[in-house]
Parts: structure tokens; C-alpha cells; sequence
């Protein structure tokens, strides 16, 4: 019933990403990086030190650190921990009570840890939708993609960006900074993603999207400036 113990898999290369039907370029002003669930509750199930936790963390970082820079919201979700029954609802069928309510259990990861003005959203559910504010954030900014980073691959992750493509968000799931139970979990939900509801897509390529926009608060330059600047 507990969360498995997670033997070490090589995480997915960007040769590994599953051929998928959308051929969707993600935008800097239409996204929200969603980290999902990627507190020490959830990551202490795999091997310290070794993969695919240490690519998970990594790439989920360098993730969140272009979307910082190019001025996309990033948005994480986080179980609170000590549910109740009630709150622990059908969940508590299948994994028992869940995380504690205390820091070892709920803290973030050091690397991808929230830095001011994120938002971290009270985790109920498999999906990130469910019983949160996300949609309404997502709606309110006028964004439309959802970048799905974090754990796990096959159970919240998916769900996730299944409910995101039903409400015609564009969800985008980064192979190589996602992780699973398995090699074959994290394969079998990189697959139905990329045949039926996400652009999946690695790490590499989600930078490269983003390299050819430009950072938050880049001013092109004036005619003037460009003309002073190249004049002798």
C-alpha cells in the first residue's frame, strides 16, 4: 500500500521521447511551469545519488530556472501532510495515510525550492486541477500551455496533463525531468501522453523553445539606440 521502493533506472534520453501527434512550440507568454509534488515525501523512495532522482532534480531545476528568467509563472503543488480521513478520501485505499505534517515529509527539494513571488498550491488529488486554484490562475493570466515537471510520471503527472488537454490547455510533460516507479511506468506514461493528451518533450528541447524567445524584461532596442550604437 505505502509508495514502492524505487530501484535506479536510467532516465529517459531526449532519443527516448515517444513520437507524439502535437507539434506544439511552447511560448513564454502563453505558459505556466507547473513543479508537481517534488517534496522529499516523494523523492526519498528513489536511490540518493543516483538515477533517475539526480537527472529528475536537475533537469526539473534548469526547467524552472529558464522559465524564471523568460517570465513564465511558476506554479508547484504540495501535499499538506496528516490528512485527514475525510481529505485523505480514496487516496487512502490505495497508499494509506500519506506524508506526515512535518518538514522532512513536506519540504521541497533544495534545487527546485520556490523562491519569491511562486505559488504553491495545497496538493488533493492525482491531478493538479482538482480542488486548487490553478485553473483560475491559469485563466486569469490569459495562459493556455502548462509545462508539467516533477512526480510521479505515470500517476499525477499524467492525470494532470489528461485534465489539462479536457479543459484545452496545451500540456507540455518534459521526459527527462519527470520520474516514476520504474523504467516501464515512466515509459508507459511518456507514451499515452505523447499518443493522447501532451507534447512530450526533453529537457534540451523545452530550453531550446525558450532560447529563441526573449527573457522577461528585454526591451528591443530603438531604431536610435540600434543607429548609435553600430555608428562610429
Amino acid at each position: 500500500m505505502p509508495i514502492p521502493v524505487i530501484e535506479p533506472y536510467p532516465m529517459p534520453t531526449a532519443q527516448d521521447v515517444p513520437a507524439g501527434r502535437a507539434k506544439w512550440t511552447i511560448r513564454a507568454d502563453r505558459a505556466v511551469l507547473l513543479v508537481h509534488d517534488m517534496q522529499r515525501y516523494f523523492l526519498k523512495a528513489f536511490p540518493p545519488h543516483q538515477a533517475p532522482v539526480t537527472e529528475l532534480v536537475e533537469n526539473t531545476g534548469r526547467v524552472r530556472d529558464a522559465c524564471a528568467a523568460h517570465g513564465i509563472p511558476v506554479v508547484y503543488t504540495a501535499q499538506p501532510g496528516d490528512m485527514t480521513p475525510q481529505e485523505r478520501g480514496l487516496l487512502a485505499d490505495f497508499w494509506g495515510p500519506g506524508m506526515r505534517a512535518v518538514q522532512e515529509d513536506r519540504e521541497i527539494a533544495d534545487r527546485v525550492a520556490p523562491t519569491a513571488g511562486d505559488t504553491v498550491l495545497t496538493k488533493w488529488r492525482y491531478s493538479a486541477f482538482t480542488r486548487t486554484d490553478l485553473l483560475r490562475l491559469m485563466r486569469d493570466n490569459d495562459r493556455d500551455q502548462l509545462i508539467i515537471c516533477g512526480v510521479y510520471a505515470h500517476i499525477g503527472c499524467l492525470m494532470t496533463a489528461c485534465e489539462a488537454f479536457s479543459l484545452d490547455i496545451k500540456p507540455f510533460l518534459v521526459a527527462d525531468a519527470t520520474a516514476d516507479f520504474s523504467a516501464a511506468h515512466h515509459r508507459m506514461a511518456l507514451t499515452y501522453a505523447a499518443q493522447r493528451a501532451a507534447a512530450v518533450r526533453s529537457t534540451a528541447a523545452v530550453l531550446a523553445d525558450l532560447a529563441d524567445q526573449e527573457p522577461a524584461g528585454h526591451t528591443p532596442p530603438s531604431p536610435t539606440t540600434e543607429r548609435n550604437r553600430t555608428c562610429p
